[in-house]
């Protein structure tokens, strides 16, 4: 018996990844719609909730990025609220105080945060434009990069960090329309969002000039396949400069260059 998945493949292979991505998007609405169905407690809801799309972000990572719930902390003892997610990176810098599933996340290794919520809508997306806004105001380090060339590379721009909004589905009917629009506007400055995801619906981001939306059954691969290219845009993440943060702990001013 011929692999069915195989001869579309072979004889169509646009069709062949529209399927199959369209088949994980439906897992995950599935999970998604379960939890809502079977879960009593709003609390215990949005944890499973939120796992469900840890799992799903952790599976299209590349090892250099680490996806968790995590608190940002910075140099200087400021923390922001706790994530939902945390996109970081996981090869240069350590975590700090991890006790179970409680961790803290230095500023300057932040690449994004996204908040899980059950729909889009304007409560949810400013509730989570002020959570990017407590992460965005921390400070953060960058000193030399040395390497084996000789003379250090000079000390990397702060990049931007990425903030959205993930959810099952949007509340208004045109979707990531004009109604959304006018909300998104609304978010300026360090409250901005970046990209939005409805998984029944929809994927959203402005990451160009112009606000790019897409529906249909491959929402969910194409936000993250754009959300990886962005990912992919700011390189890596500027050098820790650790004095800072050991300046802290003895209450003295480090210059050790």
């Amino acid at each position: 018996m011929s692999n069915p998945a195989k001869a579309v493949s072979n004889k169509d292979g646009k069709r062949f990844l529209q399927d199959a991505f369209h088949e994980q998007q439906k897992v995950l609405q599935a999970h998604l719609e379960y939890a809502k169905k079977t879960i009593t407690h709003d609390g215990k809801c949005g944890d499973v909730t939120e796992k469900h799309f840890l799992e799903t972000l952790a599976a299209y990572l590349p090892n250099r990025y680490a996806v968790d719930s995590a608190i940002v902390i910075d140099s200087r003892g400021q923390t922001s609220d706790q994530m939902d997610v945390v996109i970081y990176d996981c090869q240069y810098t350590p975590c700090l105080l991890d006790q179970h599933d409680h961790k803290y996340i230095p500023a300057e290794a932040v690449y994004a945060v996204l908040e899980v919520k059950p729909e889009i809508n304007a409560k949810y997306m400013k509730y989570a434009g002020d959570k990017a806004k407590s992460v965005r105001r921390l400070h953060r380090t960058t000193i030399p990069i040395p390497h084996a060339g000789g003379k250090p590379y000079p000390p990397k721009a702060l990049f931007p960090i990425t903030a959205g909004l993930i959810a099952s589905d949007i509340a208004w009917k045109n979707g990531f329309g004009k109604t959304f629009a006018k909300q998104f506007a609304a978010l300026k400055g360090d409250c901005r969002l970046d990209c939005a995801l409805a998984v029944s619906s929809a994927s959203f981001d402005a990451y160009g000039t112009k606000p790019l939306v897409v529906s249909g059954n491959n929402a969910l691969v194409f936000f993250l396949f754009r959300l990886l290219e962005k990912l992919q845009s700011l390189g890596t993440v500027p050098a820790i400069d650790w004095n800072a943060y050991a300046s802290q702990l003895a209450n003295v001013k480090l210059n050790l260059k």
